[in-house]
């Protein structure tokens, strides 16, 4: 690959790594929201939705960390 290529490909890095990142400050605001719910609510549906929301943003962020990984393993 030549520097041109490489470079792209490290600035779509750094552009996926600040998505990531975005995504876990969105993920630490929305636990910290589950968890100050009192527990009679984390049990009903909206508990069920903050909670799903939760799984599914964990779930972005782990796909982004494996897209970046997949890059670097680029020679």
């Amino acid at each position: 690959m030549n520097k041109r290529r490489m470079k792209n490909l490290t600035d779509i890095v750094a552009r996926i790594e600040a998505l990531a990142e975005e995504l876990r400050e969105a993920l630490d605001a929305e636990t910290e929201a589950f968890e100050a719910m009192p527990e009679s609510l984390q049990g009903s549906e909206r508990g069920e939705r903050s909670q799903s929301a939760i799984d599914y943003i964990e779930e972005a962020a782990s796909a982004l960390d494996d897209a970046v990984e997949a890059i670097h393993n680029i020679d």
